[in-house]
């Protein structure tokens, strides 16, 4: 039996989610809290995620997303933010009193500029 046959038993290994902070993109982070500073007092209750009207309906998750940007996963992110409606319920929610709708908005600008080179 090949060693290949031999990890094939009916499962496979799945891929690292070990985030090295040192090598992860911090530009859509660092852009987000200079232009949407409440972003820094967020600290994911989930109250933005339970009040989201997109959320209920397709999956979409504020609280992940804060995740995404703080751990500079890109290439998550950009599948995250499009689908929030940005109807502001979230906003209405927050005890922090963070500007989520304008984190979301921001953080799409933030992927657009990522994308075009100029961040």
């Amino acid at each position: 039996m090949s060693v290949k046959q031999a990890n094939r038993f009916g499962f496979g290994i799945n891929q690292s989610r070990l985030i090295n902070y040192d090598t992860s993109d911090r530009k859509v982070r660092e852009y987000v809290t200079l232009m949407e500073p409440s972003f820094r007092l967020c600290f994911a209750c989930g109250g933005c995620t339970a009040a989201c009207i997109a959320g209920q309906h397709i999956s979409f998750n504020l609280r992940r997303m804060n995740t995404l940007i703080r751990r500079g996963e890109i290439d998550l992110l950009r599948d995250e933010v499009t689908r929030c409606m940005l109807c502001g319920k979230c906003l209405l929610v927050c005890p922090r009193g963070v500007n989520t709708r304008n984190v979301v908005a921001v953080t799409a600008e933030a992927i657009r500029k990522l994308d075009n080179n100029e961040l």
